[in-house]
């Protein structure tokens, strides 16, 4: 694989998305490469926050009881876990099926989501191994963009918008920004997928505007990212 190559496949290795050769190979540039590792630490954090990202609507009552009957059913087996690099030799059958219906019962309640398309999305431009990772300038984090310009901004550590004001974002071309999206900040982690396309050379900013965005930027960007 070219040198080059190899630092885009962070994304999809935060995914759990090479196979067995392109994951040791990676693992092996991790030793070595301190940007990747910071990288990583970034995409497995935006990673475990769409877990969380997806407001749900409540399981039905009656299923928390076949859970807890499933969960008694499985007592006393034990599995061993896959992935040796999560420091867990093996669980046991409760745990497992603890984690099964965890799973579960958030794959129902993102599927009765409208947003669930753009989690999926989200994922996908994410985990994509051609996408390009461009740095932040004014804030902590990076902008990725997947190859036909689909684009996710990661932001470390951003304060939440003051009342009745919210963070938009922008893709600019030449002198002209469309409005792409709008969030609320106040996370460890921001992951936001951008509602517009980022065509090569143009800019990405972020500014304040006030709640509902607006058609275009009134201040200067907070922070940045040039494709």
């Amino acid at each position: 694989m070219e040198s080059g190559t190899i630092h885009e496949l962070t994304a999809a290795y935060a995914l759990d998305a090479l196979d067995s050769s392109e994951e040791r190979e990676f693992e092996e540039h991790l030793r070595s490469c301190e940007s990747c590792r910071e990288d990583l630490a970034s995409f497995r954090a935006a990673a475990a926050s769409l877990g969380f990202a997806v407001e749900s609507p409540q399981p039905p009552p009656a299923l928390r009881g076949r859970i807890l009957e499933r969960v008694q059913q499985e007592r006393g087996v034990v599995v061993p876990f896959r992935r040796p690099r999560v420091v867990l030799g093996a669980v046991s059958g409760l745990a497992a099926a603890a984690a099964a219906v965890a799973i579960g019962l958030g794959i129902w309640a993102a599927s009765l989501s409208n947003d669930l398309d753009s989690t999926r999305e989200l994922v996908a431009v994410l985990g994509d191994p051609g996408a390009r990772s461009v740095e932040l300038s004014g804030a902590t984090g990076r902008l990725v963009v997947a190859p036909e310009g689909r684009a996710a901004l990661v932001v470390r550590s951003l304060d939440a918008a003051p009342a009745g004001r919210t963070y938009e974002v922008w893709v600019i071309e030449g002198d002209r920004p469309r409005p792409a999206g709008l969030f609320e900040g106040g996370e460890s982690e921001d992951v936001v997928l951008l509602e517009r396309k980022v065509p090569a050379d143009a800019v990405v900013a972020v500014t304040v505007e006030q709640d509902g965005g607006v058609g275009a930027p009134t201040g200067d960007p907070l922070f940045t990212a040039q494709t």
